[in-house]
């Protein structure tokens, strides 16, 4: 794909992303004249990139919209909710052309665009009547609304920076906007372009002095350049406001005109006009302005340009667009080099040369802070999907006709991008589940005594080297024996299992559960929750449910910061070498055979007067070697029950670059990953979570 349709691309998702934002912020407040603008800016920057990329359908259609916004902003018609949806409608159509631009997704069909179209123009307000007297409103006693009602005519002067076509505008498409709004007339001007010999030919070293008289104001003649407004000089004036005026009077003179666009200096014409002197010495000597102000607004004009031009050179510079292919690249190179620094240093230990392990320690010391910094780079605030809900709980609550809200906390807590990507199907399938079981009906809700509208709340917070994310919902919370019975109907749990309520809720993930007593669009199927679980436990989380009866329900789920390199406890099983994320090891204890006979053959271990259960690894993994008499313990958080895994031998922390096990190996249970060692062998990253759930599974069935 061409790079200048590329970055069209990103930017138009970017501007698509912030539109929904800003219109379901405008359904909550439709006079607030920033969320017009910014719905009208968005639009308009996408029609006109698209017309200069060659996205043609997308110029087209996004011109409809953006045309009626432009009403919207001159107080011609009134933001509604019909205007919102279609608007929401017009800017999914437009996702979808972008998605099918180059083969990524289905074709929009031409139908669907024009029903948008049509519905939009239905909203428009019909034009008063020949001889009618329109009605006013205070915002037409404005300037710009009076430069609506009469034309206008304005001097531009347009000098884009020489850049301005390597980064893939086309001035000319501008200009030829401006001819839509009137009668225009422009002049090229070749005074910057250099000798031949200096010609940069990707660079423009032209610029344009217009002159359009139009109805549309000042503000249609700022939007044509709205999108590349920091890659070029733009001054806009007046020169005549539409008013009535004695026709026989003459226009300004020349080297007036000349003065105004900045092409005669004042001391030019004053040398040519009787040799006078400079306009702020010539107010000095008459006595019009004192000398100190003349030299303050001076002062001024210099200053303004300086900071300008600074900042300027500053955004530019801030911050650059990089492929998220390119991020994964480098997150990857920076794996496979932890690993080698990892031989490297244990290589240095082994010959004890001691400036080869001065060399080590240097060499991990900088692979660490590069590990740090590539992993920060990916690191995206969650903000990002959070505000994709909210078009989620808004046509969901319409649909199932509820009145909810959904609210938000801890947007800029930041994820890697890889969480985030995965992390967006099990929220949306949690969200909906809130919706249609947990919020219930507006009238339902009064009945109990509560607020006829109910409450989704997101959050998210660091906790540790993890992310903790909560979904909350005032709802009917869930009903303990409704599950209970429909656990033991399915032959997930037997009827006289003792159960807490935290291992009740649980049930609700096992595949094809559901309490729903009629199949919706929306859920009874029994398909969610259970992929949900499968979801969280590919990313090494946690998941859990609290509810209470009558007053709502609590999701917490626990995510690590990033998936590609983590912080593990590396441990031995006879001649095996396995590793545990160490955010949830707690502590490590001794296993001795005597305490395995104080037990009576039950996997129970006593630490300081607390009982623990404990997996044997040996077992479960079918090892076959000679058992050490001193086994190790090592204990772990999961759902808020403390585990442990016995194993031979704790061999300490590691640093765990994580590699896929490849389709071969997707069945395979209590696994998550392998990780090379230092000495170039294999050790399997342990899947804490599953391993507890397989063996609670077969507890309940016994």
């Amino acid at each position: 794909m061409d790079a200048h349709r590329q970055a069209y691309k990103e930017e138009a998702y970017e501007l698509l992303a912030e539109l929904e934002t800003s219109l379901l912020e405008l359904e909550e407040t439709p006079e607030d004249m920033d969320l017009i603008s910014r719905v009208f800016r968005a639009m308009h920057t996408i029609k006109g990139s698209g017309a200069m990329f060659g996205f043609d359908d997308i110029a087209t259609f996004t011109h409809e919209v953006e045309t009626v916004f432009d009403m919207v902003r001159n107080g011609r018609m009134r933001v509604s909710r019909d205007l919102v949806n279609l608007t929401l409608k017009a800017r999914d159509l437009i996702k979808g052309m972008l998605d099918a631009s180059d083969g990524g997704g289905e074709a929009v069909e031409g139908r669907q665009a024009e029903e948008v179209i049509a519905g939009l123009r239905r909203l428009v307000p019909a034009a008063p009547e020949a001889g009618a007297t329109p009605k006013s409103s205070p915002a037409e006693s404005t300037p710009e609304a009076k430069g609506r009602e009469a034309a206008v005519t304005y001097r531009i002067r347009f000098v884009p920076v020489p850049e301005v076509t390597v980064n893939g505008t086309n001035p000319l498409l501008l200009l030829a906007e401006l001819q839509q709004l009137g009668d225009c007339r422009a002049v090229a001007q070749m005074a910057k372009v250099p000798r031949l010999e200096e010609v940069d030919p990707e660079h423009c070293f032209i610029f344009w002095d217009v002159i359009v008289t139009t109805k549309r104001g000042i503000d249609a003649i700022r939007d044509v350049f709205i999108f590349i407004e920091d890659d070029c000089e733009l001054k806009i004036d007046v020169i005549d406001d539409g008013g009535a005026l004695d026709v026989d009077a003459d226009y300004k003179k020349l080297g007036f005109i000349l003065v105004e666009r900045g092409d005669l200096t004042r001391q030019d014409m004053d040398a040519i006009l009787a040799r006078q002197k400079r306009f702020g010495e010539l107010l000095v000597e008459q006595g019009i302005v004192p000398p100190e102000k003349v030299e303050s607004a001076l002062i001024e004009q210099q200053h303004v340009k300086e900071v300008r031009k600074d900042r300027q050179a500053q955004e530019s510079a801030s911050s650059i667009r990089v492929p998220a292919e390119k991020l994964d690249i480098l997150v990857n190179l920076v794996g496979e080099l932890v690993t080698v620094q990892a031989r490297l240093s244990q290589t240095a230990a082994s010959r004890a040369d001691a400036l080869l392990v001065t060399i080590a320690e240097e060499v991990e010391r900088l692979t660490n802070e590069l590990r740090d910094t590539a992993l920060n780079i990916r690191m995206l605030p969650i903000g990002t999907t959070f505000s994709k809900f909210k078009r989620l709980v808004r046509d969901l609550s319409v649909e199932l006709g509820k009145d909810i809200e959904l609210t938000t906390d801890g947007a800029e807590t930041e994820l890697d991008k890889t969480v985030i990507e995965k992390l967006n199907d099990p929220l949306v399938h949690l969200i909906r589940n809130s919706i249609d079981h947990g919020i219930e009906s507006p009238d339902a809700r009064a009945a109990a005594g509560k607020p006829r509208q109910g409450t989704v709340h997101l959050a998210a917070v660091h906790s540790g080297d993890s992310v903790l994310i909560t979904i909350t919902d005032d709802g009917a919370g869930l009903d303990r024996e409704a599950i209970r019975a429909k656990g033991i109907e399915r032959g997930i749990i037997p009827a006289t299992a003792e159960l807490s309520d935290k291992e009740i809720f649980s049930l609700i993930f096992a595949p094809g559960f559901s309490t729903a007593k009629a199949v919706t669009s929306v859920s009874g199927r029994g398909v969610g929750m259970d992929v949900v679980k499968r979801a969280i436990d590919a990313l090494r989380g946690t998941i859990d449910i609290s509810s209470e009866r009558g007053t709502g329900t609590v999701i917490t789920i626990k995510l690590p910061l990033t998936l590609a390199i983590i912080e593990s406890l590396l441990v031995k099983i006879g001649p095996d070498c396995f590793v545990l994320p160490l955010s949830i090891v707690e502590e490590c204890v001794e296993l001795t055979r005597e305490d395995v006979r104080n037990a009576h053959g039950r996997n129970l271990a006593t630490v300081r007067d607390q009982i623990v259960p404990y997996i044997p690894l040996r077992e479960r993994f079918l090892i076959r070697s000679e058992q050490p008499e001193i086994e190790q313990i090592v204990i772990t958080q999961v759902g808020g029950s403390r585990v442990g895994f016995v194993v031979d031998h704790v061999i300490g922390e590691h640093q765990t670059v994580i590699k896929s096990l490849g389709k071969m190996y997707k069945d395979v249970h209590g696994l998550s990953g392998a990780t090379i060692l230092g000495d170039g062998s294999v050790a399997l990253i342990l899947d804490i979570p599953q391993l507890v759930r397989e063996v609670e599974l077969e507890q309940m069935a016994r």
